[in-house]
């Protein structure tokens, strides 16, 4: 139910602000999986960034920041996923793929760049079949 915008004193009828308009499938095939780029990027750091961050930390302390730090995944997660599933009409089986792919790629870009591992020969063949699992879950799909 929306919250009532205001009520008529004299038929006490309420009057709800109208919904917002659904964005238009197009846009929100792209939105999605930058919503989920985003809330990756939270996610992948919320992990594995204590290991760098946090190393001398206490371990309940690493939680209670990992844990803070992917509240805002889910902010992004969320709504990725209803833009996803409901406006851009993914399944829930395309988004799951999809954003198995999108950690691939946030995790390869986090653990060279910001842990300064190397990123091996068997990180790229483990991505390439999570490219052929992301073809097969869309070769059917049509553009909208």
């Amino acid at each position: 139910m929306h919250p009532v915008d205001r009520v008529d004193p004299v038929n006490r009828v309420a009057f709800y602000p109208p919904p917002m308009p659904a964005a238009s499938p197009i846009v929100a095939r792209v939105t999605a999986p930058l919503l989920l780029v985003g809330s990756n990027c939270f996610m992948t750091y919320a992990w594995y960034g204590h290991l760098k961050d946090a190393k001398n930390a206490p371990l309940w302390a690493a939680v209670l920041v990992s844990w803070g730090v992917a509240f805002f995944e889910y902010c992004l997660q969320v709504p990725a996923n209803r833009v996803g599933f409901n406006e851009a009409g993914y399944t829930l089986q395309q988004l799951k793929v999809m954003q198995e792919v999108i950690t691939m790629a946030v995790f390869a870009a986090f653990a060279a760049w910001y842990m300064k591992e190397k990123v091996t020969l068997d990180f790229l063949w483990a991505g390439l079949c999570l490219a052929g699992a992301a073809f097969f879950m869309f070769r059917g799909v049509k553009p909208a």
